[in-house]
């Protein structure tokens, strides 16, 4: 990859990964129109700056992170930090469960594209509708063991492609009652926890096949170092916008969008576009 490229890509990455519009299928739009090979590296560089997103969360909320006990007043600093992160263990206990025993079945279906397209719109045509459904003058931002554990349960339907972790988890938590903004924000905690172990996870399998040797091939580590950093700032950037956004008006907007992207993905494969899996 070049630089434009590294950017571009970057820069999808970190604007899609928590809005819940699904990352993939905007990667297999961004690589196929760039013309970017999935090579083994560039399959690396895709887990790998995942890692700048998942450092945006923890830097725009510290203090949930490290000081958890200034939000709860009367509550001491540790039995705060036992319920916020008891919580995200809880949260993310379905993904391992269930990604340990669908790993064949999540990577074979990968790649396929119709998959991603059908689920794009079918997302977006629910999240037309997911604020009339749910949440109707909810006012509930307190998060209970029994709704992390839930809302976890609801992240797995993400294994699917397409289906976007951060629209399964949103949604996952505004079934539980909860406002908007606590849905999104515990969405963004969990993805933390979640994408840092498929990160290690995938790193783990690149250095288990011998695939250290790419990070000093060429200049492939100052590109990691770049596409991290791009995708660290404009990831902070579609947080605070998200958050700001979806409180006043609601998920109908990215429904629309999902569809719209749906059926990009169909007409380009209709119309003969080699569009690949970044995966």
């Amino acid at each position: 990859m070049d630089l434009l490229q590294t950017i571009i890509i970057a820069v999808v990455e970190g604007l899609t990964e928590f809005l819940p519009v699904s990352s993939t299928g905007h990667m297999i739009i961004a690589q196929s129109l760039l013309g970017v090979e999935s090579t083994d590296f560039v399959k690396a560089f895709t887990v790998i700056i995942q890692f700048g997103a998942i450092v945006s969360v923890i830097c725009l909320y510290w203090k949930k992170f490290f000081y958890p006990s200034s939000e709860q007043k009367g509550v001491s600093y540790w039995k705060a930090m036992y319920n916020f992160y008891a919580r995200l263990v809880v949260g993310v206990l379905p993904a391992v469960v269930l990604g340990l025993a669908f790993n064949d079945f999540i990577e074979s279906n990968l790649g396929n594209v119709l998959l991603v397209a059908v689920m794009l719109i079918l997302g977006g045509v629910f999240m037309l509708f997911c604020d009339r459904i749910f949440n109707k003058g909810s006012e509930n931002t307190k998060l209970t063991f029994k709704r992390a554990l839930i809302i976890g349960f609801v992240q797995c339907i993400s294994m699917i492609p397409g289906v976007s972790r951060s629209m399964a988890t949103i949604v996952g938590g505004m079934s539980q009652k909860l406002t908007r903004k606590a849905a999104a924000e515990f969405s963004f905690f969990l993805a933390v926890p979640t994408m840092f172990g498929a990160t290690c996870l995938e790193t783990y399998k690149m250095l288990s096949h011998g695939g250290g040797s790419l990070l000093t091939q060429g200049n492939n580590l100052q590109t990691l170092i770049i596409g991290s950093v791009v995708a660290f700032i404009v990831a902070i950037a579609a947080i605070k916008f998200f958050i700001s956004y979806v409180t006043k008006y609601g998920f109908a907007a990215f429904g629309w969008y999902r569809i719209i992207v749906g059926l990009v993905i169909v007409i380009c494969a209709l119309c003969g576009v080699d569009l690949k899996m970044v995966d």
